[in-house]
């Protein structure tokens, strides 16, 4: 066994012990009441927003600027964890081959399935729980099961690649962007909702700006994830000879 396996081991058992220590001897307990602001949240988000998600109706509306704020923050680190894998010259891979056409068939139904709820997490979130984020990191899944089954090679073959991924994620930052700072056109506070955006369209409620919000997170989100999987399923090789090709 080597070291790195023996102090990742160690670090797990410390982490662990950590947190059941925390656990026995702080011993927390869930609240027994709702505070004001739980309350109003609850009351009045249907009335305000109209959106019976509360949850929702908190991140995109209510403190709707705070989220633009903290998505920023997650694409730079995105961005960062992409600068530092990326590579200089396009990526050739020798396997080709992949797992047997069982694994194939099998990997087609999981991801179609896993797409389909992923789709309804994110375009439902207004509606039910889920959101953007959490529907575009399970759509990023279908990329981590793709890989070992097709190979990545597959991938870049049908134009799948991390820079085309990557435009579609500042695609959707950008419409995401604009769906926050359109109502200022009217006059209005950036992020405002049902005074510039309907809650209904053709008889749907889609909640104002939230449907929007969730939209292009679940792309920005999905997009930016698969990119980094992307360049993570890279074989280490390939970064020594590009590490020696720059010396």
């Amino acid at each position: 066994m080597s070291r790195r396996t023996i102090g990742l081991i160690v670090l797990l058992v410390g982490v662990v012990s950590i947190a059941l220590t925390t656990f026995i001897v702080f011993n927390p307990e869930a609240p027994k009441s709702v505070r004001e602001l739980g309350k109003y949240y609850i009351a009045n988000t249907t009335r305000d927003v109209s959106s019976p998600e509360a949850v929702t109706a908190i991140v995109w509306d209510y403190r709707g600027l705070d989220t633009i704020y903290e998505t920023v923050v997650l694409y730079m680190a995105i961005v960062g964890g992409l600068a530092i894998s990326t590579t200089t010259r396009k990526v050739s891979l020798k396997t080709r081959t992949g797992l047997t056409s069982i694994a194939r068939t099998g990997t087609r139904i999981i991801v179609l399935l896993i797409a389909t709820i992923a789709f309804a997490i994110a375009l439902h979130g207004h509606l039910t729980p889920g959101g953007g984020f959490p529907g575009g990191s399970a759509l990023a899944i279908t990329v981590m099961l793709i890989v070992p089954v097709y190979t990545l090679q597959s991938l870049l073959d049908q134009g799948v690649s991390s820079t085309r991924l990557i435009a579609v994620r500042g695609l959707a930052l950008t419409a995401l962007g604009l769906v926050a700072i359109l109502p200022v056109i009217k006059g209005l506070e950036a992020v405002t909702n049902l005074k510039f955006y309907p809650s209904h369209v053709a008889g749907m409620l889609i909640s104002g700006s939230l449907w929007f919000y969730n939209l292009f997170e679940f792309l920005a989100v999905a997009s930016g994830f698969a990119a980094v999987a992307l360049y993570l399923s890279i074989p280490e090789e390939v970064y020594r000879e590009e590490i020696k090709g720059g010396e």
